[in-house]
């Protein structure tokens, strides 16, 4: 059975969702039954990709079977609301921000149009928040997959470990590809 042979790692009563001592087994077993999910919602800017990105790192560890099954996701609130009089668009980045700004001013001035960046969730009130972020008619979610489970376990595990010099190289590497938010 489960746990007889110690030195068998797939024995390994902590692997075992029915162990009493196993809560994280537990909670994903629970997750699965209930054919529901996670939504995992941050602020829209680098900040909030940071916490994504931790709070994924634990999923991969320790709840793969979350991310496999497609029970992960990711709320994608706006950064811009975008107004002029009675009319407001909401934008997820820079260059929606700009298109909505020449689309609202018409052939009025660029100062014409309130530009709001939003720091974070707490900005909104709660209508805007609900109709960007919450509502399941108007949201938007991107599903967490893992197209090469090799491949992002070893950029977790430079991302994530005690070693710098491998991150170091990693963001060195790659931060051409970088969004700077300031």
């Amino acid at each position: 059975g489960v746990g007889d042979d110690p030195s068998d790692p797939g024995n390994d009563p902590s692997d075992d969702p029915s162990d009493p001592g196993n809560v994280v087994g537990q909670a994903q077993t629970q997750i699965c039954e209930m054919r529901g999910g996670i939504v995992q919602m941050t602020d829209a800017d680098v900040d909030g990709s940071h916490i994504t990105t931790l709070i994924l790192t634990f999923f991969f560890r320790y709840m793969k079977a979350l991310i496999e099954n497609g029970y992960i996701y990711i709320a994608a609130p706006p950064l811009y609301l975008i107004k002029k009089g009675k009319d407001q668009e909401y934008a997820w980045n820079d260059q929606q921000r700009d298109i909505a700004v020449q689309r609202l001013k018409g052939a009025g001035k660029d100062d014409s149009v309130h530009i709001q960046r939003y720091k974070g969730l707490g900005e909104m009130n709660a209508e805007q928040l609900w109709e960007t972020t919450l509502n399941p008619a108007t949201r938007t979610l991107r599903q967490v997959t893992i197209d090469n489970a090799a491949e992002c376990d070893h950029t977790f595990s430079i991302l994530m470990g005690d070693d710098v010099a491998p991150r170091r190289e990693f963001i060195e590497r790659n931060a051409k590809y970088a969004r700077i938010d300031v």
